[in-house]
């Protein structure tokens, strides 16, 4: 299986993820303070929200990477 096909692929599931799943969330330490013996973190949950035209977008592009593909041989 050629390298374009394989971006082909991984670009069609990831737009069908995007499209299902539509966000997705992360936490990270923000800040971290330390006062003799203690110590302190804050944790962060941030949320991503995944636009659909992003997720249209990459399967249709991965959809015209494997036309293109299958047609180059």
């Amino acid at each position: 299986m050629g390298t374009v096909k394989i971006v082909a692929i991984v670009l069609i599931l990831a737009g069908l993820v995007g499209l299902v799943y539509g966000r997705f969330s992360y936490t990270r330490e923000t800040q971290e303070a330390k006062f003799g013996p203690f110590e302190l973190t804050i944790k962060d949950t941030q949320t991503v929200n995944i636009p659909v035209w992003a997720g249209v977008a990459a399967v249709v592009a991965g959809g015209g990477l494997l036309l293109f593909a299958s047609r180059k041989r």
